[in-house]
């Protein structure tokens, strides 16, 4: 069982348990321990880091406790989450690390890992970690410890990898495209890349304080673009969250299309062109039941996987399937990238604009969605909500209610202290009432 780690990294409000420079000083030592088991040869590590004020308490943290095992650490400074595990791997090295609490309001943070291979770490390798957490790490001798220095150059590195996953000729002279980087990791990357790619850009969230990152704006708040969209006259809004591993698009009339819409969109024009390895999907069990019908429809499978995207990459990678993602806008497109990458999807999705002479309004809304109703409810510290009595008895009620109709999901969030419940039904009076039942249940037993 992990303790520290949930569905992506450790996470918590900076300056409180886990996310102390205590803390993370000592899982950088533990996690540089783990990685350098060879103790011959140059071993490095890449850190990257959004726009939070406590990046820099942990980017120094981590890099004291990193190069107190004698790893060399390599400092990328803000960047997008995608940007580290394509370096990680790129740079030869035994590790890439992500400080960013991804959609978060700024005074959270978060450290994500990546193995040499790019990819996210599995839940074996954390657990092995936080064993070396709480055993403790004998250091390197003082001759051995690592350096530490900038790399000036990982924001065009990465530019130049995202603009290789489109086509050679391709070019976007003509569209006027709104970006919001929710003043986060993308603030600079995003706008200089569809710029060079030809595109009339509006941009937003590029004025990081360390403390407005995701505020207002960004996938998670998207009003701002959408607005910005029509009022421009823009043919399609870009929106991507605090380490621009997600994206969430916006047409020309404003309408919002998750991240569902899109992985339609690319599921059906890759599977027409032969590109959609393993005649699947995969998505978590968040997904619209709406997208599922959609795929069968066109003799398609949809694999679901638990929530979170790297679970969704080790179900594409297990399986052979080379696009994935969640409802939420992380599109992962193992083609070109090891996680979810905002702006290359976003980016294809513009590509699909240009080859197809369609507007965003018909690439954005390729299905009906099923009605689907999200309520969250938060709990304490110790608290066990799905564990008591009540709260058992009204999800046992609200699937009855269901069955049939549409179906109930219940999760602890992996991010935050907060029970996540959500049910899909045609019938909106019954998709209502589960979900309002089971929140009061959840709500009583928590107050």
């Amino acid at each position: 069982m992990r303790k520290l780690f949930g569905t992506d990294g450790v996470r918590g409000t900076a300056n409180t348990y886990p996310m102390t420079a205590d803390m993370a000083l000592r899982i950088g030592a533990a996690v540089g321990r783990y990685f350098r088991r060879d103790a011959s040869g140059v071993h490095r590590v890449v850190i990257g880091k959004d726009t939070r004020l406590s990046g820099y308490m942990f980017e120094n943290a981590l890099t004291a406790g990193l190069t107190s095992t004698g790893m060399n650490a390599l400092l990328l400074g803000p960047v997008p989450t995608p940007a580290v595990g394509l370096m990680t791997r790129s740079m030869r090295a035994d590790l890439g690390v992500m400080i960013s609490a991804s959609h978060n309001p700024a005074e959270d943070n978060g450290i994500k890992f990546f193995g040499p291979d790019g990819f996210k770490l599995s839940d074996q390798a954390e657990a092995e970690i936080e064993a070396l957490i709480e055993a403790g790490v004998e250091p390197a001798k003082a001759g051995n410890i690592g350096r530490a220095k900038r790399v000036d150059d990982a924001r065009f590195r990465y530019g130049e990898r995202v603009k290789s996953s489109l086509p050679r000729d391709l070019h976007l002279n003509g569209l006027k495209v709104v970006v919001d980087c929710a003043n986060g990791a993308a603030h600079r990357a995003a706008p200089e890349i569809l710029w060079e790619l030809g595109a009339e850009v509006i941009a937003m969230g590029v004025s990081p304080d360390g403390t407005n990152i995701n505020r207002g704006c960004g996938s998670t708040q998207p009003m701002a673009a959408a607005e910005m969209v029509v009022a421009q006259g823009a043919d399609v809004g870009i929106c991507l969250d605090g380490d621009a591993d997600r994206v969430i698009m916006i047409d020309e009339n404003g309408a919002i299309a998750d991240g569902d819409q899109f992985m339609a969109l690319l599921a059906s024009c890759w599977h027409k062109d032969e590109r959609l390895a393993g005649g699947a999907l995969v998505a978590t069990v968040m997904s619209n039941l709406g997208l599922e019908r959609f795929l069968e429809a066109q003799g398609l499978r949809l694999e679901r996987t638990a929530v979170g995207d790297r679970y969704v990459v080790e179900r594409m990678r297990e399986g052979g399937y080379n696009l994935g993602g969640e409802q939420s806008g992380h599109i992962v497109m193992t083609d070109f990238a090891t996680t979810g990458d905002g702006l290359m999807s976003g980016l294809h999705f513009l590509a699909e604009m240009v080859r197809s002479g369609q507007p965003a309004s018909v690439l954005a809304r390729q299905f009906e969605p099923v009605p689907q109703l999200l309520k969250n409810v938060r709990y304490g510290e110790g608290q066990q909500p799905l564990d008591m009595a009540p709260v058992k008895q009204a999800i046992a009620d609200a699937e009855a209610a269901l069955r049939g109709n549409g179906r109930l999901l219940i999760r602890r969030s992996g991010t935050e202290p907060l029970i996540r419940v959500m049910a899909e039904s045609e019938d909106e009076g019954i998709l209502t009432s589960a979900v309002d039942q089971v929140v009061a249940a959840v709500e009583a037993v928590v107050a």
